[in-house]
């Protein structure tokens, strides 16, 4: 079997926020008919550039056209090449080495006609217990927004919610008295997470002072590299901390300094199946849990998450893919599936990742190329507004 050829479309949707995010849709095609797909999800982040996805098609063509896509670590490690590590948690480069790495998988599990699971040696579960997040609230007079959106999703099972804070602490506050006052113990808020906008001094007293609202973890309480700040930050507060993954030093570096508890471990972060279950293992090795994070994927890239947890034996914290009830439209011809606020791993018995593209749909959201447009830095690090066309 040889690759012929690599297409890439991109979307845009918009969430339920109104914030409307970029992804790219990656097509491998084969002499012997079987097609692999992929999703490089959700790249309207900072960094604030663009990606010419024509120059990045070429790129992708000169590499796989002709290669035998079984040759998965051969692939992976020249995509590691092309697309290095730098450190930086919004790298786009992990982005498209993600794309890849999944679309490989769903050709290989498509030709030998099993599910990506076989290929990550089977699955122990067949659901993630999953967290609603409710984004920051930059004012007191947005807090009622975001307590009528756990009412809202409450209402639909889900009972766990992660919180982005620190931009207001009193609007912090406000939201986790009233979410307590209203809901009790029926409501559980799994994180604060700081989404590395403070120094690890100034997320600890932002912590103690929600700690009586029944927090379960803190999430990167500390700025970006920071490895030091976590640490301190860990050995003076009660309370696991966890941290993103986005390069094997970093992940070396929090592991030599035993700076976090649990370790936040998202596909499109590390750069795909193959990097992940590295990742995963390592934290294992040093006898740290695992959390499944998020950018907010379609549907596509939100079964991968889940074939991937759905393998770990040391996934031991609710984890965050949600992105599918974040957005207005999708790719797929049905979505992922959520009950009672877990995430439901696709069906084993259907081959690849067991999802289905809608093409027409990706007709009809189909754009030139990613574009930034207006969004300012806080439309970008909250999600919260679309981009004025």
């Amino acid at each position: 079997m040889k690759i012929i050829d690599v297409v890439v479309d991109v979307v845009r949707i918009p969430r339920q926020t109104g914030f409307i995010c970029q992804h790219a849709i990656v097509q491998i095609l084969t002499n012997e008919g079987v097609t692999g797909i992929g999703e490089m999800s959700d790249f309207s982040h900072l960094p604030k550039y663009s990606l010419d996805v024509n120059d990045l098609t070429a790129t992708l063509k000169a590499q796989l056209v002709g290669r035998n896509p079984f040759e998965l670590i051969t692939l992976n490690q020249e995509m590691s090449e092309l697309f290095p590590e730098t450190m930086y948690y919004y790298e786009k480069g992990t982005f498209i080495r993600c794309g890849i790495d999944i679309a490989l998988h769903d050709l290989v599990g498509k030709a030998l006609g099993v599910n990506v699971s076989t290929l990550l040696g089977g699955r122990i579960r067949d659901r993630i217990k999953v967290c609603y997040p409710i984004f920051r609230s930059r004012t007191l007079e947005e807090v009622e927004a975001n307590v009528e959106i756990v009412r809202k999703r409450f209402a639909q099972g889900f009972d766990v919610f992660r919180l982005y804070a620190g931009v207001n602490a009193d609007a912090d506050e406000a939201f986790l008295s009233a979410v307590k006052q209203e809901f009790g113990s029926q409501v559980t808020i799994k994180s604060l997470d700081f989404s590395h906008l403070l120094d690890w001094k100034s997320a600890l007293r932002l912590t103690k002072r929600l700690l009586p609202y029944g927090v379960q973890l803190v999430e990167s309480p500390a700025t970006r590299n920071d490895t030091e700040g976590l640490r301190n930050f860990r050995m003076a507060i009660d309370l696991p901390v966890s941290e993103h993954v986005w390069s094997f030093k970093q992940l070396q570096d929090m592991i030599q300094r035993d700076a976090v508890d649990i370790f936040n471990i998202a596909l499109i972060f590390i750069g795909g199946f193959s990097a992940a279950r590295k990742a995963a293992s390592a934290a294992e090795v040093a006898g740290k849990g695992v959390l499944i994070g998020t950018t907010q994927e379609l549907s596509f890239g939100t079964a991968a998450q889940a074939i991937f947890g759905a393998s770990l034996t040391n996934l031991n914290a609710i984890s965050d893919p949600t992105g599918p009830e974040l957005y207005v439209d999708d790719v797929t011809v049905e979505p992922v599936k959520y009950e009672d606020g877990f995430l439901i791993v696709p069906d084993a018995a259907r081959p690849g990742l067991g999802m289905e593209i809608d093409w027409a749909k990706v007709d009809r959201l189909r754009v030139d190329g990613f574009s930034w447009g207006d969004q300012n830095v806080a439309n970008l690090q909250d999600r919260t507004r679309a981009a004025n066309e």
